[in-house]
């Protein structure tokens, strides 16, 4: 199945999974959703990731994360710079998700990056979602 767009691919999978509470899920490997959930991780939103492989094709099992009264870590994902309509933001005008308490990521020069990471290398780019 060809996908339009991957990275609402994968956040529609994760959205789903947390709302029937499901431990984990498996979604197609990219490059760029590799960089995604590795900030995810790396961010405490999962427990963890692995990758396997199924008739020849590449997947990614993602394993959520839930806190103490059976809620998903996870609250919101909201993707922003869509095929048709692309944002990007400079370095001065980063976005804030709740205040910080949420994370922003955005796809650099340098690499896909948290908004944190960029406002402290002052690079902007193309926000593609929030995270909360």
């Amino acid at each position: 199945m060809n996908v339009t767009d991957p990275i609402a691919d994968l956040l529609t999978r994760i959205r789903n999974a947390l709302v029937v509470k499901h431990k984990r899920v498996i979604v197609p490997i990219s490059k760029i959703k590799v960089k995604i959930i590795e900030i995810l991780k790396k961010e405490g939103f999962i427990k963890n990731y692995q990758f396997i492989k199924y008739k020849n094709l590449g997947y990614i099992r993602i394993y959520l994360k839930y806190d103490e009264n059976d809620e998903g870590v996870i609250t919101g994902l909201k993707r922003i710079s869509k095929p048709g309509l692309r944002q990007y933001v400079n370095s001065k005008n980063l976005p804030k998700v709740l205040n910080g308490l949420g994370i922003a990521i955005i796809s650099t020069s340098k690499g896909i990056k948290t908004d944190h990471d960029c406002q402290r290398e002052s690079v902007g780019g193309e926000v593609l979602c929030h995270i909360w």
